[in-house]
């Protein structure tokens, strides 16, 4: 598709960019987009250097929860690369690493997986008895503790395994998977789409959760593929897509979010943006998925006439502040590790 060019200048260092968007039409939300980002990672970064609370200028990011611009430095997914993949406690064997990741990630709660520990210490697939574990998470769930985290909604599966209880349709989903030799099965796949089409064949697997795990399962080294390679926009992705664009021109939302995931450069630069990358990793297709997904939150405080396609007004979730430290830790394969340490290491000099 031919795409006319636009020129902006940036009203700071005067620099004229091309601006490939038209026909493309935006709203005044795009620009927000990028100003979010641009403010959610600033915070990020105070938080880091202990910088006192609030952590940014803009009230709506002080009075509501939102993600991190970046999906892997959210607490949850920290806990995930650190404490369940990567742990030397546990075995390295991608099976093994594959079993740690499911059981973690449907439930997507730090809680969970530490009531599972505490009652299985080592939890391994090759121990693994569904009475054992349905019984600790039956006996939690009669308690009245939360074992599910309210990050996303978790279909029960009910109409493939047919237990009355949630949890245990899921402990026989991961039963499923690995009785079926997925963890070969995502090792062989040529590409990122073909690992997301595995995990999605399995019952209860839409397209959202299918890539919310296969992210996930790309933080192992049980896949490597690039988080730029493909990309699954879920419902709040295209609520927040449908807020930055009046007219896309013919491109689908997958297009759209590779097309600004790629301009990330020129627009900070076109709205004299300073953005702080990670430790110089760009903002990935996930990344930017999930910040269409938080400015669909942010902007219906901030442009509250603009509704898009989304039935939502307010945001439900505030902000509270976690005093329990991230020491914050990366796929090795990313090769940030080494300089996290220095930078903090200057820091503190």
């Amino acid at each position: 598709m031919s795409i006319q060019e636009k020129k902006y200048t940036n009203k700071k260092s005067g620099v004229t960019i091309i601006s490939p968007l038209s026909p493309i039409e935006t709203t005044e939300v795009y620009d927000t987009y990028w100003k979010f980002a641009a403010l959610r990672q600033e915070a990020f970064f105070k938080k880091i250097e202990n910088n006192g609370y609030p952590w940014s200028n803009d009230s709506i990011i002080n009075t509501y929860r939102f993600t991190n611009a970046y999906r892997a430095s959210d607490r949850v997914s920290q806990y995930l690369i650190r404490n369940v993949i990567y742990s030397p406690e546990f075995s390295d064997s991608p099976k093994e690493v594959l079993f740690r990741i499911l059981l973690f990630k449907l439930f997507n709660k730090i809680d969970t997986w530490k009531l599972i520990c505490s009652n299985f210490t080592k939890p391994s697939f090759e121990d693994y008895s569904f009475h054992e574990y349905n019984e600790v998470l039956n006996d939690a769930f009669t308690a009245g503790e939360t074992i599910y985290s309210a990050a996303y909604i978790m279909p029960s599966a009910k109409s493939a395994f047919g237990y009355s209880r949630k949890h245990s349709n899921h402990l026989k989903l991961i039963e499923l998977m690995l009785n079926s030799n997925v963890t070969e099965k995502l090792s062989d796949a040529k590409n990122m789409q073909s690992a997301f089409e595995i995990i999605k064949s399995y019952p209860g697997l839409g397209n959202f959760l299918a890539y919310q795990l296969l992210i996930d399962i790309n933080y192992s080294t049980i896949i490597n593929f690039s988080e730029s390679e493909f990309v699954m926009p879920g419902p709040g992705a295209l609520g927040g897509i449908s807020k930055c664009f009046t007219h896309t021109a013919g491109l689908d939302e997958k297009e759209i979010i590779k097309l600004v995931t790629d301009r990330q450069e020129l627009e900070f630069e076109r709205l004299g943006l300073s953005f702080k990358s990670l430790w110089g990793r760009e903002l990935q297709l996930i990344d930017c998925q999930n910040l269409f997904c938080e400015v669909d939150k942010y902007s219906r405080v901030r442009h509250p006439k603009i509704t898009g396609n989304s039935k939502r007004t307010r945001i439900k979730q505030k902000y509270k502040r976690n005093p329990k430290p991230i020491d914050y830790w990366f796929p090795p394969k990313w090769n940030l590790n080494d300089k996290i340490v220095s930078e903090l290491v200057n820091q503190n000099q």
